[in-house]
C-alpha cells in the first residue's frame, strides 16, 4: 500500500517534468525589419533567450533593401515582408516577399515576390484564416489585397482599394495616406487606418470573389487632425483602440460585432502634462491577458502604459517608460506576456523590458545594438 501511495504522485510529476523540459528545448526567434540607410543589410534574425532576456544574431536576409514591416502567417510557417525596393524595372512600386520559416533554425527561405502596387509601403498583415495578405501603401493612399496559396506563396494583387480625400493638417493630410490594415479575429472585417483623411475605413472580406467591399457603415471618422496610424482589437472583440499619430492620443472604440461599426467612447492623451516638445505617436498593442495597453511616443521617446477596464474597455494611464532610444517606431509584446521589445530607429537598437504581469509596468533588462534603421519586430515560437 505504501508503494502505491509513493507511485501515484510520481505518475503526475513525470509528464509535467517532461513538458517543461520540452518547452525549454524550443528555440525562439525575433525578426527585425529595417529601413534603407546607415548600412542596413535587410531582415536581421535573432535567437531569443527567455531566461536571460538576451538576443543572439544568427543570420541576415539580404534579398531586399529596406524590408521594413513584416507579419507571420497564422499557421506559423511563413513570414511576409514589404519594402520600397522596386519589384522590377518596369514599374516604380516596391516589393512584398513571402518566406518559408525553418522551425529549427529560424532561417528564412524566399518563396516568391509580388509588386505592392503603390508607393511608400508602410504595413503588411495576414488574414486570421490564412487566405489573404493586406498591404498598406502610405504615399499612394491605397490598400492592395493578395491571395495566399497553400505553399505560402502570394498571388498577384487581386483587389486594390484607392482612398481619396484630405483633412485639416495641410502638411501631413493633403491626401490619403493608408497606414495599416487590421482584420477582425473572425476574418469578417478589415479596419484600414488612413492618416491622411482621418478615417478608419471598414471593409467586408468577400471570400467568394477575393475582394474587399465597404461595409454598410463604411468608416469611423477620427477627430480632425488626429491622423489614425495603427489599430488593435481587444481579445474579447468588443473594444478597439486607434493610436492617433498627429495628436498623440488613443481613441477608445466600441465594436459592433454584427456590423463591424465603431463608436468612440473615450479619447486619452499619451504624453505627460509637463512635456512641451514635438511628438508623434507610433505603435499600439494589448498584453496577451487583455489587461494592459501600450503605445509608443516618438519625441518623448516613451511607452505610455494604460490599464484596460474589462467591463467597458476604457483606459487609465498608469505610467510612462523611457524606450532607451530615439524614435520607437514599433514594438512587440512577447506571446507569453513576459517581455516587451522596442525597435528604436534613431539609435539602431532593441530595448528589452520584462513585464510585470500583475501591474503592467516594465523593467529594463538590456539592449541589442547595431541594427541600422530598425523599424519592426516580429516574434516566432515554433
Amino acid at each position: 500500500m505504501k508503494l502505491l501511495i509513493y507511485l501515484i504522485p510520481a505518475l503526475f510529476i513525470l509528464p509535467l517534468f517532461t513538458a517543461c523540459t520540452h518547452q525549454a528545448d524550443i528555440k525562439e526567434f525575433i525578426y527585425a525589419g529595417t529601413f534603407d540607410g546607415r548600412d542596413s543589410q535587410g531582415i536581421y534574425v535573432f535567437e531569443f533567450n527567455r531566461e536571460t532576456g538576451e538576443l543572439s544574431h544568427i543570420d541576415t536576409m539580404t534579398d531586399r533593401i529596406g524590408p521594413n514591416f513584416q507579419a507571420i502567417h497564422p499557421n506559423n510557417q511563413f513570414l511576409y515582408s514589404v519594402s520600397d525596393d522596386r519589384f522590377n524595372d518596369e514599374e516604380p512600386f516596391g516589393t512584398v516577399s513571402a518566406y518559408r520559416i525553418d522551425s529549427s533554425s529560424g532561417i528564412l527561405q524566399l518563396i516568391n515576390e509580388q509588386s505592392v502596387m503603390g508607393r511608400g509601403t508602410a504595413h503588411v498583415s495576414v488574414d486570421p484564416l490564412g487566405s489573404y495578405l493586406f498591404v498598406s501603401n502610405y504615399s499612394e493612399g491605397n490598400l492592395s489585397l493578395y491571395q495566399i496559396h497553400d505553399d505560402g506563396s502570394i498571388s498577384e494583387s487581386v483587389d486594390i482599394q484607392n482612398h481619396e480625400g484630405s483633412s485639416v493638417n495641410t502638411q501631413r493630410q493633403n491626401a490619403a495616406h493608408v497606414h495599416s490594415a487590421i482584420p477582425s479575429a473572425d476574418g469578417r472585417f478589415l479596419y484600414v487606418s488612413d492618416l491622411g483623411i482621418d478615417k478608419i475605413m471598414i471593409y467586408r472580406i468577400d471570400r467568394d470573389n477575393h475582394a474587399l467591399e465597404p461595409e454598410d457603415i463604411p468608416w469611423f471618422e477620427n477627430e480632425p487632425g488626429a491622423g489614425p496610424r495603427h489599430f488593435t482589437i481587444h481579445q474579447n472583440g468588443r473594444f478597439a483602440y486607434s493610436v492617433e499619430e498627429l495628436t498623440s492620443t488613443v481613441a477608445v472604440l466600441m465594436v459592433d460585432e454584427t456590423s463591424g461599426a465603431l463608436n468612440q467612447i473615450q479619447r486619452i492623451e499619451m504624453l505627460p502634462d509637463d512635456f512641451d516638445g514635438n511628438n508623434t505617436a507610433a505603435d499600439i498593442h494589448i498584453s496577451p491577458d487583455g489587461r494592459f495597453l501600450y503605445a509608443t511616443n516618438r519625441g518623448h521617446d516613451s511607452l505610455a502604459i494604460y490599464q484596460i477596464d474589462q467591463a467597458n474597455g476604457m483606459l487609465t494611464l498608469i505610467g510612462h517608460e523611457a524606450t532607451r532610444g530615439g524614435h520607437p517606431r514599433n514594438f512587440m509584446i512577447d506571446e507569453l506576456g513576459e517581455f516587451l521589445l522596442v525597435a528604436n530607429r534613431d539609435d539602431d537598437n532593441i530595448a528589452i523590458f520584462r513585464r510585470d504581469t500583475e501591474t503592467g509596468l516594465l523593467e529594463f533588462v538590456n539592449e541589442q545594438s547595431a541594427i541600422p534603421m530598425i523599424v519592426c519586430l516580429t516574434q516566432y515560437i515554433p
